[in-house]
């Protein structure tokens, strides 16, 4: 059963406020999406490929609802095995965003989906104009202190379909968290280093699933 929490109106300031948590500036606290990548075979390649086509094609057109997540999301975490044991997922309820956007009155939605008790999902929505994916870090991290595991860190993905970057969380008097670099669908092989993290961060989840 997973913690609920109102996370609507939290800042970055309230989180790191509330739950005395620290950004660590330096790269040693998170280095799973850095170091021990696995390598990527011409098959995900391929399919990971038709993912970027995918999005490229819905981009060109009126984002519709849960576009995210059916485009690329979905197919990613597929890929990367993340909806087989011992991983499942739970959906968390979704915080609205609004924010002017060029004096338009922009909506949107944080989804938020728990994998495993130590990874967290975080698929932000927007129409008419993109959100940052920082817009949904307040409420990912306040989600991941809820692991109820602390002697574990916790592992986190924020995307906005385009965009993508992992957080690492560690639990203890002072809690503190980290960031990778932000990762760009269409930039070079950014969305191949994406899987790559992911099947990474994937394989150390599983490890603590068979070390209980």
């Amino acid at each position: 059963m997973t913690q609920s929490i109102q996370a609507k109106t939290l800042t970055l300031g309230d989180v790191k406020t509330k739950f005395s948590l620290q950004f660590a500036e330096s790269e040693e606290l998170f280095r799973e999406w850095i170091d021990d990548l696995p390598e990527i075979t011409e098959v995900e390649k391929r399919y990971l490929d038709k993912v970027k086509a995918g999005y490229a094609n819905s981009a060109d057109y009126p984002m519709i609802e849960d576009t995210v997540k059916m485009v690329v999301l979905a197919p990613l975490l597929f890929l990367a095995d993340l909806y087989l044991t011992p991983f499942h997922i739970e959906a968390e309820k979704s915080v609205e965003l609004v924010t002017v956007d060029e004096g338009i009155l922009v909506r949107g939605s944080i989804d938020v989906l728990l994998l495993i008790e130590s990874f967290w999902v975080v698929a932000i929505e927007a129409k008419r104009a993109q959100y940052s994916v920082e817009a949904g870090l307040p409420q990912l991290l306040c989600y991941m202190l809820s692991n109820p595991n602390p002697d574990r860190p916790t592992f986190g993905l924020l995307t906005n379909g385009s965009n993508f970057r992992f957080i690492k969380l560690i639990k203890q008097d002072t809690s503190q968290y980290a960031l990778s670099y932000e990762f760009v669908i269409d930039r070079a092989n950014d969305f191949y280093e994406v899987f790559r993290i992911l099947k990474r961060l994937s394989g150390i989840i599983s490890s603590y699933s068979t070390s209980t």
